[in-house]
């Protein structure tokens, strides 16, 4: 009894018995036992996908197909994706990402933070989520509070997915807000005063006196600032 295997989408004969009669150094046949035959593709490529036959010389003939799937896990084509990324506020990006893999790999968007990505557009108005499907993310009218980092996450069911991390700086004038205008104390007491300040890139702050003079860090000030977020500060 004689085995063949033939690739049948390419009509070419690979082997028969245990002979390899192609010039493919990455196939052999091992001959298990009395009526096993095994077909080996190592190092599997693209090209070895498709349909395979066995084929028993019997009479009448047997034979049996299969067919190869090669699938490849997703990877990011940093060439064609976007980098970190600075924009006017009010103004728009887009930020691309593309992936290669086999089954062509999903992109999917989503915050680093976790808090919701807003898609405006002039039919729908505002729409939030905090996943976004497709290689582009576009967002317009860019509020300081979408500042941060966007995570842009590949996959098609071949572990591993791959993500890379796009930071999105959003630049505006300083703002000042002064939650008490008027503070009172009695004399000899200790009193503080607070600024909120927020400002991208990073503000330099420092406070003055009414005459214009800067007032620094001494027995009698004392001065610190907070970071509330990524724009903002309490001084």
């Amino acid at each position: 009894m004689q085995v063949a295997w033939i690739k049948a989408d390419a009509k070419a004969i690979l082997a028969i018995h245990e002979h390899v009669i192609t010039n493919n150094g990455r196939l052999s046949v091992t001959h298990n036992d009395y009526n096993t035959w095994t077909l080996v593709i190592r190092n599997v490529k693209m090209e070895d996908r498709g349909v395979y036959m066995c084929q028993v010389n019997t009479d009448p003939m047997k034979m049996q197909t299969a067919f190869l799937e090669v699938v490849i896990p997703p990877d990011i084509i940093y060439e064609e994706t976007s980098g970190d990324m600075m924009v006017p506020e009010g103004g728009s990006a887009k930020l691309i990402c593309k992936a290669r893999g086999y089954p062509k790999p999903k992109i999917v968007w989503r915050r680093e933070d976790g808090r919701e990505i807003i898609a405006r557009n002039g039919t729908h108005g505002k729409m939030k989520a905090t996943i976004v499907e497709g290689e582009m993310l576009s967002l317009t009218k860019v509020t300081r509070s979408e500042m941060g980092a966007y995570m842009c996450i590949a996959s098609n069911g071949v572990p591993p997915s791959v993500s890379k991390r796009l930071k999105l700086q959003v630049h505006f004038h300083p703002l000042i807000q002064v939650p008490n205008q008027l503070v009172g104390a009695p004399l000899g007491t200790d009193v503080t005063l607070i600024c909120n300040v927020e400002a991208s890139p990073k503000a330099i702050n420092y406070w003055q006196r009414e005459n214009g003079e800067m007032i620094i860090s001494n027995e009698r000030y004392l001065m610190n600032e907070n970071e509330s977020s990524m724009y903002a500060v309490q001084m």
